[in-house]
């Protein structure tokens, strides 16, 4: 097994639908190709899995010495303030030897903004039909 000193653990709410599912597992491949982290774990709060202490165990037994905790959440609501605080905090007791960090939620990133603008734009280009004569 490969040494890793950096990981992600990429979660996301979790659903009973499994094709919601997979967009974490794309999104935590296309991370993994960008080659920045060691190891890149996607994890679900509930409903699926691997849970976050089911991934913050594969990121450990890989070695990882810090994982970054990134919410796939747009708001800081309830799941991100309260419960992935929660399960950093029990990380850390778990782990004590592993540097535990939570990442802010997607929303408070000025790069959505323009996510946001692209597709509205995109949508736009899509719907519009030219006036009749």
């Amino acid at each position: 097994m490969p040494s890793s000193r950096r990981a992600i653990l990429l979660i996301a709410h979790g659903s009973r639908r499994p094709q919601a599912n997979a967009e974490l597992e794309n999104v935590a491949e296309s991370l993994r190709q960008r080659g920045h982290f060691d190891f890149v774990q996607p994890a679900y709060l509930e409903l699926a899995e691997p849970t976050i202490e089911q991934g913050a165990a594969a990121c450990v037994a890989h070695d990882a010495r810090v994982v970054i905790l990134l919410p796939y959440f747009l708001s800081p609501g309830r799941h991100v303030a309260e419960d992935l605080n929660a399960a950093c905090q029990q990380l850390r007791r778990l782990y004590p030897h592993v540097h535990f960090a939570l990442a802010p939620p997607l929303g408070q990133h000025p790069a959505i903004i323009d996510i946001l603008l692209h597709h509205a734009w995109e949508t736009l280009a899509k719907t519009e039909t030219p006036p009749s004569r």
